[in-house]
């Protein structure tokens, strides 16, 4: 359980950073640890052993079948909302259970996340940018919405600012991770883009950038940040510590933005990663420019 929620500290943007409220701090690190259980089960990343397997009711070589620990986090996620068969098996699931009940969260934002990763067992390849984005409605989008829940914020318009947000925040992870995700035989990059700039399969597997992936990776990069853009009057539209915490989100994505650029576009030798002080010069900038409302 710890090894999962250490991942906090690899993320572009602050979990559950200790200036919340305790309980906004334990929901916040609840629903990551649901997160990034079902992303490491997507991704093969689990822990060696089994223990995962065991633990959700599967035999321990069950860890190598990502579909099927799926199934079987489903299972045990519908026991977080009441199923009759007894209370969660797995601890980060258990420990989920008590955030959902004070926040009467509902099933489809976890269920969401969990078929975002049966997709990626599916399909390698993405054609079109709306078929991305429609891949980040189920695997991103949702933990802004579990956001505006746990904190009593969730409206129409900031659910529709967070989608935005959410949804740069992943094309931004993509964009950083090209030479990792096309090591596990994943493109996150529009094939239909790839054909405008000139980019094949071949180009992303190099151990560095020509001009033509630069300029793709400059093209999906302004993308993200023309979203990130669109998300910040959602900074605006709270106040208080809530306030901070989603220029935070903002900020982190808009400094992962510019760890990019500064490296040229180059993402192929590995992910280039903001400094902090370069997060916090952002967030700062977010807070400047975010339209507050009264």
């Amino acid at each position: 359980m710890s090894a999962t929620l250490d991942k906090a500290t690899a993320e572009n943007f602050p979990v559950a950073p200790g200036f919340l409220p305790r309980a906004w701090r334990d929901g916040l690190t609840a629903v990551y640890g649901y997160a990034r259980l079902v992303d490491d089960i997507g991704d093969g990343d689990l822990a060696p052993g089994g223990r995962d397997a065991v633990l959700l009711g599967l035999d321990p070589a069950a860890v190598d079948d990502p579909l099927a620990m799926l199934d079987a986090l489903e299972t045990d996620l519908l026991r977080v909302f009441g199923s009759a068969d007894g209370p969660p098996r797995h601890p980060l699931l258990l420990a989920l259970r008590p955030v959902v009940g004070a926040h009467s969260l509902t099933p489809e934002p976890f269920l969401g996340l969990i078929e975002a990763n049966r997709q990626d067992q599916r399909v390698r390849r993405y054609e079109t940018y709306g078929d991305l984005v429609a891949y980040c409605e189920l695997s991103a989008n949702p933990v802004g919405r579990l956001v505006l829940s746990l904190t009593g914020t969730s409206t129409p318009e900031r659910i529709r600012l967070s989608d935005a947000v959410c949804t740069a925040l992943q094309i931004v992870e993509h964009v950083q991770d090209v030479a990792e995700d096309l090591g596990r035989d994943r493109i996150y990059l529009p094939a239909e883009d790839m054909r405008r700039f000139h980019v094949s399969e071949a180009d992303l597997a190099a151990p560095s950038a020509g001009a033509s992936v630069r300029a793709l990776v400059a093209y999906e990069s302004e993308r993200a940040r023309a979203l990130l853009d669109e998300g910040i009057p959602l900074v605006g539209s709270v106040h208080g510590r809530l306030r901070l915490l989603l220029a935070g989100f903002v900020g982190g994505g808009r400094a992962a933005l510019r760890a990019v650029t500064a490296a040229g576009f180059d993402v192929l030798p590995g992910p280039p990663k903001p400094t902090k002080s370069g997060l916090l010069r952002e967030v700062a900038a977010v807070l400047r420019t975010a339209p507050r409302k009264r």
